[in-house]
């Protein structure tokens, strides 16, 4: 069972916490994490590229000139591929890009991210973060006593003076622990969890 240090804002060693096996301790799995993110990412696509083929461009009713005699290739709508201002032929059509993946698949993509994070020390567990005001200098001075400079901070519950402290902050996001996704864990340097996120993760990743 994976354990990590617990600190508190001033990077602090305040104890120490087991991890759960089944949410922390999962052995690397690349591929299955890629097919789980693009099947994600794809699925965030609109779709709505659209071109009109020949039938839809307006005009283009009449023969241009008649089948035979006059030397030129037979045209029989100036709305044609081939002519300016003619349709276009095979282009894109509105469709769909999402593929199915069932939640049993996010939760083990989402456990076996968290797990890489623990083995490669991104992981950073604080017993609790709480601001008196609201001060970016002060969230600034949280993440650099961390060491952080690129992070995503992990809270159990909304936290007005924390959120609004960070909101601004280049590099940093803050996020609720049911707000957490693939993208942030794979874009950001550190992942900073409070204990009581990492609790409620722990049940309800298992």
């Amino acid at each position: 069972m994976p354990e990590i240090n617990v600190v508190d804002q001033q990077n602090n060693q305040v104890g120490t916490r087991e991890l759960s096996e089944k949410v922390f301790g999962l052995d690397s799995d690349e591929g299955f994490v890629h097919r789980v993110y693009s099947a994600l990412s794809l699925g965030q696509r609109a779709g709505t590229h659209k071109v009109k083929t020949c039938a839809e461009v307006s005009g283009g009713g009449r023969k241009p000139w008649k089948q035979k005699g006059t030397g030129r290739a037979r045209q029989g709508s100036t709305r044609s591929a081939q002519w300016r201002h003619g349709g276009v032929a095979h282009g894109p059509e509105v469709r769909g890009y999402a593929s199915r993946i069932n939640k049993k698949e996010r939760r083990r993509a989402m456990c076996l991210l968290l797990s890489d994070a623990v083995r490669q020390g991104q992981l950073i567990v604080v017993d609790d973060v709480s601001f008196e005001q609201i001060k970016t200098k002060q969230f600034v001075g949280f993440f650099d006593a961390l060491g952080v400079s690129k992070g995503v901070l992990v809270l159990d519950d909304s936290n007005v003076n924390v959120e609004r402290s960070g909101r601004n902050v280049l590099g940093a996001k803050i996020v609720r622990s049911g707000q957490l996704n693939l993208q942030d864990v794979l874009k950001y340097d550190h992942l900073v969890m409070t204990s009581s996120a990492v609790d409620k993760f722990e049940g309800s990743l298992v």
